[in-house]
């Protein structure tokens, strides 16, 4: 495939805390926050803003449809060009990389991606019903089909066929809410240990409630621009080295087996006996991830990337998201998390400021603040936003982001690069 842009760099982002029970302020404002955010730290006004992509997962939640051109006035960029994205759990991380495509073909200089959601205005149990609607409405949601279902099969898949345990999912979950103890946009940070994830109560066996994220409200924004707009606006820009999409079936069950879409550092004898990606794995994960790798030419991600906001809406799916993106081999997951490896000082540090289990999952906006959490690191500025050092990776030279829609039906993979 074909892939020629001109370059194009982040200059800004901001963040709401994330929280539940958020009455206080409507989703517009929780945009607004955020925006004014990312302009007041680059001092930029919003008419310097060419146009906007707005993302947010479900009308359900809010009773509210169009709400993209609602906050688009709220903000100040009526009469601007302006979209809407929607993919699930990948909807931020689909709507960044559509604005670096409005840049990278030249349609805008300067581009404004925010995503929101606000997931309060309805109980927990009728949440999840909605979510669940983002599963096949015509076989699987009539059955019974709700979320945690479907990653506590595939998890138990994962530990059937690579010796995956509970303990290791556990220390997911420690590593990132004792990381967001020193995030304060964090919705949920706890120092817990491993016996309090196992300790806790069952949802769907083998997921615990400590191995999964909470529903949450917020938003986050990103200002995209083109090289000569970034030298204008920035003196500490980010450059998006890459980006990195796939896709797959709605439903588990309708996957077929086949090869692994090797990594320049993997060979076919690393998986000569796998059948893959059976419900054990995301190939649209390995798929998006080996497109950007090699759009920035990247020949040994264990390597080469310094740091990672991955998908871990559960704890299992961080660790497929380690074999997904190639930073050990499949079904070295469990041995990857249970060596250290991506702990703050680990070699490839994930998830820093807590991930979706402990920032949690505005899921219009997660996309989004995993780049800017990303954005944060790679100018080396984590200590100006959180108001401490704690989090800050020594290695800051290439990150990626990673979004994740259903099952993996949409991933994205995103590189970014300090200049």
């Amino acid at each position: 495939m074909a892939y020629k842009s001109r370059n194009v760099y982040m200059i800004s982002g901001g963040l709401t805390k994330f929280r539940k029970y958020n009455y206080d302020e409507d989703f517009r404002l929780n945009v607004k926050n955020a925006v004014d955010y990312a302009l007041r730290d680059i001092k930029m006004d919003i008419g310097d803003i060419d146009g906007s992509v707005s993302a947010y997962f479900s009308d359900h939640f809010l009773g509210q449809l169009i709400a993209g051109a609602m906050t688009n006035d709220y903000i100040g960029m009526s009469g601007k060009p302006s979209k809407r994205i929607e993919g699930g759990g990948a909807t931020g991380g689909l709507a960044f990389q559509t604005a670096y495509e409005e840049i990278a073909s030249g349609n805008m200089e300067t581009c404004l991606v925010y995503g929101f959601e606000n997931m309060s205005h309805v109980n927990t149990w009728r949440g999840n019903d909605l979510i669940a609607l983002g599963s096949d409405s015509n076989f699987d949601y009539p059955l019974g089909g709700f979320y945690t279902a479907y990653y506590a099969l595939m998890a138990t898949r994962h530990m059937h066929e690579f010796g995956t345990t509970e303990r290791q999912m556990a220390l997911v979950s420690v590593k990132n809410h004792n990381n967001a103890l020193h995030n304060p946009f964090a919705q949920a940070p706890m120092k817990i240990n491993v016996d309090d994830v196992l300790n806790s109560p069952v949802v769907s066996t083998p997921l615990k409630m400590l191995d999964i994220c909470l529903m949450s409200d917020g938003a986050a924004a990103a200002i995209l621009a083109s090289e000569d707009a970034a030298k204008s606006f920035s003196d500490k820009p980010v450059l998006i080295k890459s980006i990195g999409a796939s896709s797959d079936t709605m439903r588990l069950a309708d996957r077929t087996f086949g090869d692994v879409p090797l990594l320049p550092n993997e060979t076919k004898n690393d998986y000569k006996n796998l059948k893959y990606p059976g419900v054990h794995s995301f190939k649209a994960g390995r798929l998006a991830a080996k497109m950007a790798y090699e759009r920035a030419g990247i020949k040994n991600p264990e390597k080469e990337v310094d740091f990672a906001e991955l998908y871990d809406a559960y704890t299992s799916a961080e660790i497929q998201a380690y074999e997904d993106m190639g930073f050990c081999r499949y079904g070295d997951g469990g041995k990857f998390i249970e060596e250290g490896r991506p702990n703050i000082d680990g070699d490839i540090p994930v998830n820093m400021e807590g991930g979706l289990q402990a920032s949690g999952h505005a899921i219009g906006a997660t996309g989004i603040m995993q780049a800017v959490y990303a954005f944060w690191q790679l100018q080396g500025n984590i200590s100006r936003h959180f108001g401490n050092n704690n989090l800050q990776v020594k290695n800051h030279n290439t990150g990626i982001i990673h979004s994740h829609a259903g099952t993996g039906a949409y991933e994205t993979v995103t590189v970014m690069e300090a200049v």
